[in-house]
């Protein structure tokens, strides 16, 4: 169904392409159905070579698309809102805002309350189809959802959440993506150290953690069950692991996501 639509990702910067690259990877996904908008346009000159629509007129991209996804900072919501206004069609396009801490209540304080609309956190990762995207919406059936659901499900994969959840999924979901690759250059770090190229390390520790993921995933456990089949008594692994709760990981890894959380709040 995603492949017949129209798509309009207006405000298209770093999360915007990566949802188009994710798209564009389908098998069945026309690249003429997708539009991007930006005020400098030369970023995006490789999906025009593909195909896709690319220009900086955010209200023509708006009036001919069936989905249109908001890729603006939080604080251009309101604004583009009211640029494509009067060329919105409630009864028949569905609005994603991907805008952190702006609610669907104050998109509805813009445009038509009538008209289906959806907030959405996906990651960077869409840009290699394994983002991980929460959503939530007001005034969509049943139908409608799974719509959207089938776009981002395009990207990764979907998790419908309550909106009350929204900030708490872009702290996990989208800056946690960070968090993760910070640990990553940590340890790829302390590879060097001990005797291994970058280049090297890097392949170890990129496969040390996608296994780690897989198996979380398929085996459907908790990261202590796994945890504990590495730990054998007196071995080196429990000694590295006490030594970063010494040196207070967990805790800072938590307080990290709160201060995140906090930062959004505000």
């Amino acid at each position: 169904m995603i492949s017949k639509l129209k798509i309009a990702i207006i405000g298209c910067g770093n999360l915007g392409t990566s949802i188009a690259n994710g798209l564009l990877g389908l098998e069945n996904f026309d690249p003429h159905n997708l539009t991007l908008t930006k005020r400098n346009t030369s970023s995006l000159s490789e999906f025009e070579a593909l195909g896709v629509h690319v220009h900086p007129d955010n209200k023509t991209a708006a009036q001919y698309a069936d989905l249109i996804l908001l890729g603006v900072k939080p604080y251009n919501v309101s604004n583009i809102l009211k640029e494509i206004k009067p060329v919105l069609n409630p009864k028949k396009q569905i609005i994603i805002s991907l805008a952190t801490g702006i609610t669907i209540e104050e998109m509805y304080q813009v445009i038509d309350p009538k008209t289906v609309t959806f907030r959405a956190m996906p990651n960077i990762a869409a840009d290699i189809q394994e983002s991980i995207t929460c959503i939530c919406h007001k005034e969509a059936t049943p139908i409608q959802e799974d719509l959207v659901k089938e776009l981002f499900d395009a990207i990764g994969f979907t998790i419908s959440i309550d909106e009350s959840l929204m900030e708490a999924a872009t702290v996990l979901g989208a800056c946690g993506i960070a968090y993760v690759l910070r640990f990553m250059r940590a340890m790829i770090q302390g590879g060097i150290q001990i005797g291994f190229d970058s280049v090297t390390a890097s392949k170890i520790v990129n496969q040390t953690v996608k296994g780690a993921a897989e198996l979380m995933i398929q085996k459907n456990i908790h990261p202590e069950a796994a945890i504990d089949k590495v730990t054998t008594p007196k071995g080196c692994t429990i000694v590295g692991l006490n030594e970063m709760e010494h040196q207070g990981f967990s805790s800072a890894m938590v307080r990290g996501v709160i201060a995140s959380y906090e930062k959004i709040e505000k």
